[in-house]
């Protein structure tokens, strides 16, 4: 809501003082040029109407007048200042934790599992404007992507150079899990969750996925799961020095372990088999995770100046096509 207006330089509005001699001035030119005629009797003009010319004579000058006082306050640099207010947001801090290791590259996704999942998540992230967000990638290790924040061009950014082959090789749930918890345990926003996409079995890393779940737990964090892969066998691209070479693998896939740590956790395990369903999961994680709060926010002064100049100038341009082309002055 809008408290006041203020001037930078209120000094100049001193100008403002030769207004009621420009009024006068005005009245007393249009009396002179136009001056009365005293007769005693005509009735053949007694009832005859002004034209619109006369009727329009002094709207330029006024026009004229508008102006000058429109740059004067222009020049006085006045600021609209708001108040305080106070709006309904989300308040939710997300984690991200992206599976990046070789097998994400198969192409029962298309292009492929990592890159379908890359796109989905970017249309998450743009739909949560006033969530924290951060991305954790892991492989036979974790690491953390970029930390939560609502700087999501930087996120976005980060996530589109996300590769495989980076990291270690191999599939550490439990390190990805836990390095994830770590970057939001200590959040003081009013829901932490953790979505969690993989493709595989935990093979490696240095926590074991349980484990890390109950960290989560500890933390009043919800973790939803995702397993991504075709049922069967999928293909997948392999760079070797002769070129890239297509392979067979079976799509291995965790979903008891993906389902206790969703279950651990108040989450939820989801099992995506194509590129559609794995939007649909995004959607509905997204429906989940509606946990409003109140914050306060400020607007900063608005500078409204050139708005007035602006209109200066079209009122100018108006008077002038008035004065010389309307009603034709002759001075």
């Amino acid at each position: 809501m809008m408290s006041g207006i203020s001037f930078s330089y209120p000094y100049f509005l001193l100008l403002l003082i030769a207004v009621p001699f420009f009024v006068w001035f005005i009245l007393k030119k249009d009396k002179r040029k136009y001056a009365s005629l005293k007769y005693s009797d005509f009735p053949q003009i007694k009832n005859a109407r002004k034209t619109w010319r006369i009727r329009l004579r002094l709207l330029p000058d006024w026009l004229r007048l508008c102006v000058f006082i429109l740059l004067i306050v222009a020049l006085s640099r006045p600021q609209s200042s708001f108040s305080k207010h106070n709006k309904d947001v989300m308040g939710i801090d997300i984690v991200l934790s992206l599976d990046v290791s070789p097998s994400m590259l198969a192409e029962d996704f298309k292009p492929n599992r990592l890159e379908s999942a890359k796109e989905v998540a970017k249309d998450f992230i743009l739909n949560r404007k006033t969530d924290e967000i951060g991305l954790v990638i892991f492989s036979g290790e974790a690491f953390t992507q970029c930390p939560p924040t609502t700087d999501h061009n930087v996120l976005l950014d980060l996530l589109s150079k996300t590769k495989t082959g980076d990291l270690a090789d191999g599939t550490a749930i439990g390190d990805g899990l836990a390095v994830s918890v770590n970057r939001v345990k200590d959040s003081k926003a009013k829901s932490k969750t953790i979505i969690l996409i993989t493709d595989g079995v935990n093979n490696t890393g240095q926590v074991d996925p349980e484990s890390a779940a109950l960290f989560a737990k500890k933390y009043g964090i919800r973790v939803y799961t995702i397993g991504v892969g075709s049922r069967g066998k999928a293909t997948i691209a392999v760079p070797t020095p002769v070129g890239i070479q297509r392979q067979t693998i079976d799509a291995d896939i965790d979903e008891a372990l993906l389902s206790k740590i969703a279950s651990e956790t108040g989450g939820k395990y989801f099992r995506s088999t194509k590129n559609s369903s794995l939007r649909e999961i995004f959607e509905e994680i997204d429906k989940l995770e509606k946990t409003i709060i109140n914050v306060s926010s400020y607007q900063q002064n608005n500078d409204v100046g050139d708005v007035l100049a602006f209109w200066a100038m079209i009122i100018l341009l108006f008077e002038c096509l008035i004065r010389y082309v309307v009603i034709r002055i002759k001075y």
